[in-house]
């Protein structure tokens, strides 16, 4: 866990942090509730999932509106880029186990892809919440970029392998 989360700016951007990834197990969580029942894929439109990544996209692009731009490049990038890359998914891999186990054992889902894909999207979330506690990086065009990113991979990753892991 991060030393400095005495100071009120660092347990600030941990908060904002934990809400990106919050909000994006939840909402993936609902729809997974739903993909996970034969025939419920047809019943969900799931544009809405996107909502936390675009809401991180403004706030990003804001941030990086407000500062000089000599400024975006620690932003963007940090310090942390390349532990975020690797830590997000190599994290994500025992919530997407668990999770796999779960759908195969109580669902019998028809959309293999979509079903992996929602819950490679719910690991990374999962992973980007524990992940979070310690990162230092703390700029919303960060988060937008590498965590928004690593979780994109996470489900990328669970699109390609739910086919396989979750086949009945």
């Amino acid at each position: 866990v991060r030393p400095d989360l005495k100071s009120a700016d660092a347990l600030g951007f941990l908060l904002l942090k934990l809400a990106f990834a919050v909000s994006v197990v939840g909402v993936a969580s609902l729809y997974l509730m739903k993909v996970v029942r034969p025939g419920g894929e047809q019943k969900t439109h799931s544009l809405l999932v996107l909502a936390p990544f675009g809401i991180i996209a403004v706030l990003a692009g804001l941030s990086l509106g407000n500062a000089p731009s000599s400024h975006w490049r620690t932003m963007v990038v940090g310090d942390m880029w390349l532990e975020c890359l690797l830590s997000i998914p190599i994290i994500a891999t025992l919530p997407f186990a668990v999770i796999v186990w779960s759908v195969r054992r109580f669902a019998t889902p028809t959309d293999l892809t979509r079903t992996g894909a929602f819950v490679g999207l719910v690991a990374g979330g999962v992973s980007a919440m524990g992940y979070a506690l310690h990162c230092m990086d703390d700029s919303l065009p960060f988060v937008a970029i590498w965590y928004g990113g690593t979780i994109a991979i996470c489900t990328l990753a669970g699109a390609l392998l739910g086919p396989r892991l979750l086949r009945w």
